[in-house]
C-alpha cells in the first residue's frame, strides 16, 4: 500500500484552497439552477459531491427541471462529462507504475479541470496524497456551495449571481498561464485551442455536437498533433 505522506497532503490543502474558493461561488449559482429543477439543500449537496462538474449538473438539473426520463439525464450527464476521461487516461500515466487499484480509484474521484491542471503541472510522478489534500478542500466547498444556493434561491440580483460564475475562470487561467509562460510549444497550443474552441462552436456540423464531445474531437487532434511534432524527451533518452 502506497504511503500518505503529510507533506505532498499539506501540499495539495495549499493548492486546493484557491480552487476551493472558486468553486464555492460557481457552485453557488449552480445551486440556484437546482432549486429552479426542484431539489432541496441535500438533494442538491448530494448531486455535487456525486458530480464534480459544473456543465454536467446544469444539463442534468435542466432536465429533471423538464421532467426528462432518466435514462436521458444519464445519458446527456455522460456525454456532457465525457471529456474526463481522457484527463482519467492522461493523469493515471502521471502515477507512479506501483500505485494501488485504490489509490487510482480515489485520485479519478475528482477528475476536475483545475485539479487536473495542478495535477499535471507537478514535477515527477504524482502522489495520491497531493490530490486528496488538494480535493480535502476543494469537493466539500463545491458540494456545500450548491447546497447553500439551493437555500438562497433568487434572493440575489442577476448580476452579482453572473459575477460569481466568472470566478472560475479566473481560477482556471492562474492555473494554464504559469507552464505556457516557461515552454512556448505550450503557450502556442493554449493559443491555438482557444482559437479551435472558438471555430467549433460555430462551423456548420461540429457545432451541433455537444460542449462534451467538441472538447474530446479538438483534445484527440491537437493533443495527438502535438505527441507527434513535439514529442517529450525520457530523461535517458536526453542522457544520450
Amino acid at each position: 500500500m502506497t504511503e500518505i505522506r503529510p507533506a505532498p497532503f499539506r501540499e495539495g490543502v495549499r493548492d486546493g484552497i484557491p480552487i476551493a474558493l472558486g468553486y464555492f461561488a460557481v457552485s453557488f449559482t449552480l445551486g440556484i439552477a437546482a432549486r429552479n429543477a426542484g431539489l432541496n439543500a441535500f438533494q442538491g449537496f448530494l448531486a455535487s459531491l456525486l458530480n464534480l462538474a459544473s456543465a454536467g449538473e446544469y444539463a442534468g438539473f435542466a432536465l429533471i427541471a423538464v421532467s426528462a426520463p432518466y435514462w436521458e439525464v444519464a445519458m446527456v450527464t455522460l456525454i456532457t462529462n465525457a471529456r474526463y476521461l481522457l484527463m482519467s487516461c492522461a493523469l493515471s500515466q502521471k502515477l507512479a507504475p506501483d500505485t494501488p487499484l485504490l489509490h487510482r480509484v480515489g485520485v479519478g474521484y475528482a477528475v476536475t479541470d483545475e485539479l487536473f491542471g495542478i495535477a499535471m503541472a507537478r514535477p515527477g510522478a504524482l502522489e495520491p496524497a497531493y490530490s486528496y489534500g488538494a480535493m480535502s478542500v476543494a469537493v466539500p466547498c463545491w458540494a456545500v456551495g450548491t447546497a447553500l444556493g439551493v437555500i438562497a434561491g433568487n434572493v440575489l440580483p442577476l448580476r452579482a449571481v453572473s459575477a460569481l460564475s466568472v470566478a472560475l475562470y479566473g481560477m482556471f487561467l492562474a492555473v494554464i498561464i504559469p507552464p505556457a509562460r516557461k515552454d512556448r510549444v505550450v503557450a502556442g497550443l493554449v493559443a491555438l485551442s482557444f482559437a479551435a474552441s472558438y471555430a467549433a462552436g460555430r462551423l456548420p456540423v461540429v457545432s451541433g455536437l455537444s460542449g462534451g464531445s467538441r472538447t474530446i474531437l479538438l483534445t484527440l487532434i491537437l493533443a495527438g498533433g502535438a505527441a507527434a511534432l513535439f514529442p517529450v524527451r525520457e530523461e535517458g533518452e536526453d542522457r544520450e
